[in-house]
């Protein structure tokens, strides 16, 4: 990945690599599951902690190939497991739960000692060729791209490294696998072999979506797995009843969720914990995350996160919305306003050219046009208060700690230090003064000059 991350915790529409697996692992409801860890084990485990506190971890000091790596996953199991092991690679973010549990459900139901998840691809230039039984459909053998013979090369069926294993049988095998190979390592390949010899079953179960398989290895592996689990998200949105006008352009991550008729306008990012409520419309352009959208809501062209909007809310165009901030029913934040950790009552509207920070408003209260309410006084966050059916005038400064009583007025261009009692007109400004024949004074000859005296002249009848 030439990164300084560990290749297993990039990130794909909102979880690891890593983290698809254990979660489609996790759909088998595994009495134990435990992942091995070896380079960068420290944030690995430190990661896994995070996002599953069940899973165990087994460490490969050394990275001395896969069968080893099963080995080291048995030990910290206790040497031997009765029952199915199901193998899974940490790089294969595409793999679901439905083919595990289809993989397992086959080893269970054909008796067999191993059996391999395959896929049929389109090329499979460089993997290793299924071959089976023609009359059983047992696996034979698995042979590496180089080694197979002309009519081998024909084969489509590929191993997928993916595998469900007889636990028993597993553990005595690994322990008679050899290491007299190119890399000196431990293949756990090799246990097919072993098994067969042994006069055991070797199965497979064939995937039915060939690209569920791919493992990433470099960042445009990635980016190819992010379209096709993008398009597999939308795709399962719009089936469930949500409009997503335009899915080459729209990302979503795994966690988020919709109800019937929400729509998804072209350029959007939802991500997270987002939730788009029924009836809801969300973009163009808009980046949501963590946001909570009510029903039949409307945010367009909008930044936000951590965001609680309400039903029937509209936002933007071009809001920023900020962990904390709550919208009420049917309220509304505007063109050019910003907010964080405020609560907006229903009804209630900031509509120009603003910034509501630490703050609490009423209901059905109109906040005036480029209006900031001042939280930080260089040390410290403090609240403003503003009650129910409240009219504030254009251009107010409101300087925390500060509380507009129910009802009240401010002026415009006012700077509110004090509390205003409820159904008060609050005004704090200076006092207006006219300097006649300033401009004449201080800029003769200035256009602003010559305006102003033809303005007189026609005041005053002059030709």
């Amino acid at each position: 990945m030439k990164s300084a991350t560990p290749k297993v915790l990039h990130s794909l529409c909102g979880r690891s690599l890593v983290g698809h697996v254990l979660a489609a692992a996790r759909e088998l409801e595994p009495e134990e599951l435990v992942v091995v860890v070896g380079h960068a084990r420290e944030q690995v485990s430190a990661h896994l902690a995070e996002i599953d506190a069940n899973v165990r971890t087994a460490v490969q000091a050394q990275q001395n190939g896969t069968g080893h790596a099963v080995r080291m996953a048995l030990e910290e199991l206790g040497g031997t497991v009765d029952g199915t092991v199901v193998v899974v690679c940490g790089d294969t973010p595409l793999l679901t739960g439905e083919t595990l549990r289809k993989l397992a459900s086959t080893h269970a139901a054909d008796g067999n000692a191993v059996t391999v998840l395959t896929a049929e691809v389109p090329d499979a230039t460089g993997y290793g060729r299924i071959v089976r039984d023609g009359a059983s459909g047992a696996v034979t053998a698995i042979v590496e791209h180089k080694d197979a013979t002309e009519s081998q090369h024909a084969i489509r069926e590929i191993n997928s490294g993916v595998f469900a294993f007889d636990g028993q049988l597993l553990a005595d095998a690994l322990g008679k696998v050899r290491t007299d190979n190119s890399q000196g390592e431990e293949y756990l390949t090799d246990v097919l072999g072993i098994l067969r010899e042994a006069g055991h079953r070797v199965g497979a179960s064939l995937a039915a979506d060939h690209r569920e398989i791919v493992g990433i290895n470099n960042r445009v592996q990635l980016a190819e797995a992010r379209r096709i689990l993008n398009d597999r998200l939308l795709t399962d949105a719009m089936l469930a009843g949500v409009t997503v006008v335009d899915p080459a352009t729209t990302w979503v991550d795994v966690t988020v969720t919709f109800e019937q008729d929400a729509v998804v306008h072209p350029g959007t990012q939802l991500l997270g914990t987002t939730h788009v409520g029924t009836g809801a419309e969300v973009g163009p352009n808009s980046r949501l995350k963590d946001t909570r959208v009510g029903a039949g809501a409307r945010v367009d062209n909008t930044v936000s996160d951590g965001a609680e909007i309400g039903e029937d809310a509209t936002v933007g165009p071009y809001a920023y919305l900020r962990p904390g901030t709550r919208l009420g029913r049917k309220s509304k934040v505007g063109t050019y306003v910003e907010t964080k950790n405020a609560s907006i009552g229903e009804g209630t509207k900031v509509p120009h050219l603003s910034y509501v920070g630490d703050a609490t408003i009423g209901e059905y209260t109109n906040i005036g046009a480029a209006s900031v309410f001042v939280n930080y006084d260089g040390e410290a966050k403090h609240h403003t208060t503003v009650g129910s059916h409240c009219k504030t005038g254009s251009d107010n400064m409101f300087v925390a700690p500060v509380t507009i009583g129910d009802g009240a007025y401010t002026a415009a261009g006012s700077v509110i230090t004090k509390d205003v009692p409820p159904g008060s007109l609050a005004v704090a400004r200076g006092q207006q003064r006219n300097i006649e024949g300033w401009v004449a004074r201080k800029r003769p000859g200035s256009g602003s000059a010559k305006a102003a005296e033809a303005a007189r002249r026609e005041a005053a009848g002059e030709s």
